[in-house]
């Protein structure tokens, strides 16, 4: 059972949760980036790196019996904030696809680099199997 923890007085972010709280059988799922099963990038585009990232994560969930509405967190690291901010509708809409809802706490930081130097976006997971 997930639970957004949304204080009264505060204004409802948009894309993301404040704070969730969860039972049951935790799932981690490493930084998953937008290259295919084979570690072969398709695109240097934003959004098509999302898109296949959020693929990636929900196929490593699916190991373990979770599903994307079972996510509570996600750590998005982008390599250029500006970039990133530009894809919003292409990836909200990826994320809408995929993902469903924007439920999870989410952090999104501007890094330097990853370790693949074609890897524009990086996103963990942490998912909650409910009891």
């Amino acid at each position: 059972m997930m639970k957004i923890l949304q204080p009264p007085h505060w204004a409802r972010p948009r894309g993301y949760s404040n704070g969730v709280t969860a039972r049951g059988q935790m799932v981690f799922a490493a930084g998953m980036i937008g290259w295919d099963a084979q570690c072969v990038f398709h695109s240097d585009d934003m959004a098509a790196q999302v898109r296949q990232a959020l693929t990636n994560v929900v196929e490593v969930l699916h190991e373990a019996g979770a599903r994307p509405e079972h996510i509570v967190r996600m750590t998005w690291y982008v390599t250029d904030k500006r970039e990133y901010v530009a894809a919003y509708p292409e990836i909200g809409k990826a994320f809408r696809e995929i993902i469903g809802s924007f439920n999870a706490a989410m952090t999104a930081i501007q890094v330097a680099g990853l370790v693949e130097d074609r890897a524009k976006v990086e996103i963990e997971v942490t998912a909650v199997i409910p009891d």
